[in-house]
């Protein structure tokens, strides 16, 4: 995965699709066993992959393989099918956002930040965007010998409309419209990336599941003239550590509803799987928070931090603190 509480409404990935034909890779997968009026049914097979819950349903065991969330003998082992589970879930989560733009634009841009092997891309790729048989995907990874392999193994595959881009997240050359934009363990401030340009793009869609998360807890290391019950929230490192990611995230669903987003913030999958493990949805209804811009003031100014994405949407021309008749409030695409 890459240096990438409300209810979510999921979907299981079994559905069947709605927008179009299989893929390239569900062609070679032959047809699926079954048993024919009256025979009993039958038993699983242990030996097929496919017959494990943790893999996808559609999903090419090739490439899986390939990818080695797969053994050569077509296994899961314990890492393995802890990074699956996660994607898996992150994709059936991210399915709604998926038919919404596929259903209202004919071509729709899809980007995956922080990309690193694009677990999470292929997988897109194979269970939403082929079937769907329109809509590209980019991935965005600075990594170059992850880039080269990825571009590779889309080409085997037979992925035409997976896109891979070798460049930081700010300097990527994208469509002026983005619809979706995700990021899944994106490192740090990678996540913050992300999600300016998301903003930035006017994304109908944002989805990110952060990573580690430094930069705030640094902030508030530097200054200790605060309220004492302030100051005791941080006076030891590891509370500093665990409050500054948390005041990042709870930064960064400001932002999002500064911009005219309703965020939901949830659980990836369960707490066993992952530490990182806290989802931010974000989808765009036109609708600036006020509130939240204000509430967003007050926050930075309490703590006297100024995270990476306050800053980068500011230097975009996206104020996400200014009142709503200040020309520095900006406008987003």
């Amino acid at each position: 995965m890459g240096r990438a509480k409300s209810q979510a409404k999921g979907h299981g990935l079994g559905r069947t699709p709605t927008h179009g034909t299989g893929s390239a890779t569900e062609q070679r997968r032959g047809p699926a066993t079954g048993h024919g009026p009256g025979s009993s049914p039958a038993k699983p097979d242990l030996a097929d992959p496919r017959a494990d819950p943790d893999v996808p349903q559609g999903m090419s065991v090739d490439l899986l393989q390939d990818l080695h969330l797969l053994t050569r003998d077509g296994k899961l082992n314990a890492d393995a099918r802890r990074k699956l589970k996660q994607i898996r879930h992150f994709v059936g989560l991210l399915r709604p956002a998926v038919d919404d733009a596929l259903d209202r634009h004919a071509s729709p841009a899809f980007v995956d930040c922080g990309a690193g092997k694009s677990y999470l891309g292929f997988l897109l790729y194979e269970l939403l965007l082929g079937p769907a048989g329109r809509g590209t995907l980019f991935a965005v990874e600075s990594r170059t010998e992850l880039v080269n392999a990825a571009t590779e193994r889309a080409a085997r595959y037979g992925h035409e409309r997976f896109r891979f881009l070798d460049t930081a997240i700010a300097d990527a050359d994208l469509p002026a419209r983005l619809h979706v934009v995700t990021a899944l363990h994106a490192c740090d401030t990678a996540t913050d990336d992300a999600l300016a340009l998301g903003i930035s793009h006017g994304a109908d869609h944002i989805a990110v599941v952060p990573c580690c998360q430094a930069e705030v807890a640094r902030q508030l290391a530097e200054r200790t003239d605060r309220d004492p019950a302030d100051q005791a929230l941080v006076h030891h490192a590891l509370h500093r550590r665990e409050m500054g990611s948390h005041l990042t995230n709870v930064v960064r669903t400001l932002c999002l509803a500064a911009h005219g987003y309703r965020v939901t913030v949830t659980e990836l999958v369960g707490w066993e799987h992952t530490a990182k493990n806290e989802l931010l949805l974000g989808h765009r209804v036109h609708r600036f928070d006020d509130e939240a811009r204000r509430t967003l003031a007050r926050l930075l100014d309490r703590w006297r931090i100024e995270p990476t994405l306050v800053r980068l949407l500011r230097a975009l021309g996206l104020d996400s603190c200014a009142p709503p008749d200040d020309p520095h409030r900006g406008h987003q695409k």
